[in-house]
């Protein structure tokens, strides 16, 4: 396992991505981003045309997938059976779709076996996502959970998907959001919760450098 495991768990929108990337390669670590893994067996599953409600099609796909997840420049870069879909997986299609992923106890359960392993191939990682703290690495060595007004991460979503040149409004964008934080809230496994020695930050009136400082500077003197 890592000689540092930092977690950042948080709904949609509340920047946990793009802060883990930054802060890891402030610490010099290597980014998990668990988000990533999940739409990739979302758009495998997809393209195979499988019903994404049945557990079993879903656990099949990941059985007979090759997924392979690799660290570049601090990102994950992402290829479904040799095939490079680093872009292809933040379609809103597979947004849209993912919550189905992470509703399946059995899926969910070897995805975590493949972040484990993967904390168990470097020597230090920030993993971010919506259990990390709690099932997947119960054990970190510091936990963050961040979170914001849900109107601010709509908006934060919107200008992530213009710059990509998707036009979505704000309202059909928190619509969405509030129904995968629900989903995400009341699933049977792997709940969205803080974890209860996590340190919750707002990031809503934060920019982005703000709260890497923040959670930089607590993990210098914690870690």
């Amino acid at each position: 396992m890592a000689e540092l495991i930092v977690t950042i768990d948080g709904p949609a929108g509340s920047g946990k991505s793009t802060i883990a990337g930054l802060l890891a390669q402030k610490l010099g670590a290597s980014f998990l981003d668990t988000g990533a893994m999940y739409r990739a067996v979302t758009l495998a599953a997809m393209q195979s045309g499988v019903d994404l409600s049945n557990e079993d099609e879903l656990l099949k796909i990941l059985q007979t997938t090759e997924f392979q997840f690799d660290i570049k420049k601090s990102k994950m870069a992402i290829r479904i059976n040799g095939i490079d879909a680093t872009e292809q997986i933040r379609s809103p299609e597979v947004t849209a779709s993912a919550r189905y992923i992470a509703s399946a106890p059995k899926v969910r359960e070897k995805l975590v076996e493949m972040q484990r392993q993967f904390a168990a191939e470097h020597e230090k990682i920030v993993t971010e996502g919506r259990d990390q703290g709690t099932v997947a690495f119960p054990k970190a060595d510091i936990k963050f959970f961040l979170t914001a007004d849900v109107t601010e991460r709509a908006r934060r979503r919107q200008a992530e998907l213009q710059a990509k040149g998707v036009t979505n409004s704000i309202e059909q964008i928190q619509n969405a959001m509030e129904r995968r934080d629900k989903s995400d809230q009341n699933r049977t496994v792997g709940p969205l919760k803080p974890a209860d020695d996590a340190v919750i930050i707002d990031t809503t009136d934060l920019n982005i450098e703000q709260v890497v400082d923040k959670l930089l500077n607590y993990v210098k003197k914690n870690a």
